[in-house]
């Protein structure tokens, strides 16, 4: 039986030798990997206090409160991860290899922000702010994924090199 090959062009690897090596010193790559796990705890309590308040109309505070430290963890972390970009690729964002990951970024930023503007100016009321909150989680869920699947080509790339 002969075998199924791909007629599709080898994939570029994620990073230059050069770049790896700037990835692999920089202590924005830690900062990187610690802030990661702790956004997403965050965000998991989050969904829970959002949809808990959204069913019961009970814990709204709680809910904001953990809305609000999501979103600064995500500001710290974009922050972060633009200077680990700066150090690796040589620009803050939007580096080719991360270009449509730093595009739903910007969305999950620009998400998180209106939250911040509903809550501070009462626009939407709760239930309103916490379905853009929750509209903003999707959009994180997306991007967490998308950076989930480049942390896995990386690997990839290594084992490939090693």
């Amino acid at each position: 039986m002969p075998k199924n090959h791909s007629t599709r062009p080898p994939r570029k690897p994620l990073y230059t030798a050069e770049e790896r090596a700037r990835r692999d010193a920089t202590k924005w790559t830690l900062v990187q990997g610690l802030l990661a796990p702790v956004q997403f705890l965050a965000f998991a309590v989050s969904v829970v206090l959002v949809l808990r308040y959204l069913a019961t109309d009970q814990g709204y505070l709680a809910a904001t409160v953990s809305i609000l430290i999501k979103t600064f963890l995500l500001y710290l972390i974009m922050i972060t991860g633009a200077i680990w970009e700066k150090v690796v690729f040589g620009q803050y964002l939007l580096a080719p290899a991360f270009f449509w990951e730093d595009m739903i970024s910007f969305a999950v930023i620009a998400l998180h922000t209106g939250y911040l503007i509903a809550l501070w100016t009462g626009v939407l009321g709760p239930v309103g702010e916490m379905v853009l909150a929750l509209t903003a989680y999707v959009t994180y869920a997306v991007n967490a994924a998308q950076f989930l699947w480049k942390l896995r080509l990386a690997r990839l790339d290594a084992m490939v090199q090693a």
